[in-house]
């Protein structure tokens, strides 16, 4: 991962000064088991480039770690090799002179003149379309350009990589725009690596003086730099200069609230432009309207004793589940020891409650037949089936047709049609290990090889807003098996 700094014309030979960094020498230290260095590949008083490269070392990042590294997420987590705010704490040390505006004495009057300034930076593994990637930076004056990786697999995934190279142009002062930088990255990513604490409010407060309050998207930087309710109260009045504690509210209210509309306005605008012509409120968590979506159907389903939930995660759909009238038995498979723990303890909550079946955690995958799901009453997929190689699902779906043979199947998955209202590119995906998106017409096909192959009949359906010509963000297919009628 990598930051490139260049400056040109006026002034663009006390980059080096305002960075403490003498051009001609290696910078080469080890910041939090990660080696930073710092080279100037041109300097010369009309032409500057520094390049800030971190290498982290894996084995270190694991070493001492929590036990949620002892999970197979370990192997394929790629944060600690993106540009995120595990990337500006590795630099911050490194960077502090031009941070803090403490260059020699000499040069202070240069801390606050602009400079030509080109800022490079990558890889960027964001969940933010670039529609809204571009308008953070955009907003503050600067030309934004974007690339995008070529992905070589050897199978049919994708032909371009989810990941991205940011690269900024305008005038600013060179601490300005180091400190937009530093609250903007970890905004991108939206992952933090630390305990959000009262510094952290501190941090967001003097790095985003001058610029922040102002910011269009302010709402949406917020949400994903500080997270929670509490922290963007405490923000706020640092920034506004009340009493800390004035006018508090519970933390699903006021500000928290206020703040997740803006992140879903500035994340959706159709989704809020639809839902505005219609006189009600975006509806903000989508996996909320799924599990409440399959409950009704289970609670409508004449045979719903005993019930498998397949890729069961930390066990939210299962317990919600539990309190489905007629349901007595219900198996929360996953593979993620992790997730498992989670969702254990979410179970133990339900113990000792008159008529609630308390959820068994079963270690398991769809890769691996388990004759104990056998003949169940109800199997869910619930956004399961597209982290699946296509080229396996085939394999998967057989098994579970002709082994398992569920008195009713329940899958949902994304409508590709709907990322355009999301602003998604043409080939991006909503999360970064799906292998593949349908469409409503080719989930429809897909859903009809089942049936004709197999003594099933399907409904389809959808979940969460609707919008004109693109249909449901989720789409839903209930198979019921043609004896159970």
């Amino acid at each position: 991962m990598h930051l490139i700094i260049r400056a040109a014309g006026a002034g663009a030979g006390m980059l080096s000064r305002l960075l403490a960094k003498n051009p001609n020498n290696l910078y080469d230290r080890m910041e939090k088991d990660a080696r930073v260095r710092i080279v100037f590949t041109a300097s010369s008083e009309e032409e500057a480039e520094a390049v800030i490269f971190v290498t982290p070392d894996p084995v270190e990042l694991v070493k001492g770690a929590s036990s949620a590294h002892n999970d197979i997420t370990q192997y394929i987590n790629d944060r600690e090799f993106v540009v995120s705010s595990l990337f500006c704490t590795y630099i911050r040390s490194a960077l502090g002179t031009a941070l803090n505006g403490k260059t020699k004495e000499a040069y202070l009057p240069w801390v606050e003149r602009k400079l030509a300034l080109e800022l490079t930076f990558g890889p960027v593994a964001s969940n933010l379309p670039d529609v809204v990637l571009e308008g953070l930076f955009t907003a503050l004056g600067y030309e934004v350009m974007l690339e995008r990786g070529h992905a070589g697999y050897t199978f049919d995934l994708k032909s371009r990589s989810s990941v991205r190279y940011i690269r900024l142009k305008g005038m600013q002062t060179l601490q300005t725009a180091l400190r937009q930088l530093f609250v903007l990255i970890p905004a991108l990513d939206d992952y933090k690596h630390y305990y959000i604490s009262e510094d952290e409010v501190d941090k967001i407060r003097r790095y985003g003086e001058g610029w922040l309050e102002d910011h269009p998207q302010r709402g949406l930087i917020l949400k994903r730099t500080l997270r929670f309710a509490d922290a963007i109260r405490q923000y706020e009045s640092l920034t506004s200069g009340g009493d800390p504690l004035e006018g508090t509210q519970a933390p699903d209210e006021a500000s928290g609230e206020m703040a997740e509309t803006a992140e879903k306005e500035a994340l959706f605008p159709r989704v809020a432009a639809a839902a505005a012509e219609a006189g009600a409120a975006p509806k903000v968590r989508l996996n909320d309207l799924r599990y409440a979506a399959i409950a009704d159907v289970v609670e409508n389903l004449s045979l719903r004793r005993s019930i498998v939930d397949f890729g069961s995660g930390e066990g939210k759909l299962s317990a919600r589940l539990s309190s489905v009238p007629g349901v007595r038995e219900i198996k929360a498979v996953e593979p993620s020891a992790t997730a498992q723990l989670r969702a254990m303890d979410r179970f133990a909550r339900l113990e000792g409650k008159a008529g609630v079946p308390v959820p068994e955690p079963v270690t398991g995958s769809l890769f691996y037949y388990d004759e104990s799901l056998r003949s169940k009453d109800v199997m869910i997929l619930c956004e399961v089936i597209e982290h699946i190689d296509e080229y396996r699902l085939g394999r998967v779906m057989e098994t579970i047709f002709h082994e398992y043979a569920p008195g009713a199947l329940i899958i949902t998955t994304p409508n590709k049609e709907y990322n355009e209202v999301y602003e998604m590119d043409q080939e991006e995906m909503r999360h970064g290990d799906h292998r593949f998106e349908w469409s409503r017409e080719a989930f429809a096909a897909w859903c009809s090889r089942w049936t004709e192959a197999y003594n099933y009949s399907v409904r389809l359906s959808g979940i969460g807003e609707f919008v004109q010509d693109y249909g449901y963000p989720t789409q839903m297919a209930i198979f019921t098996k043609e004896d159970t009628l």
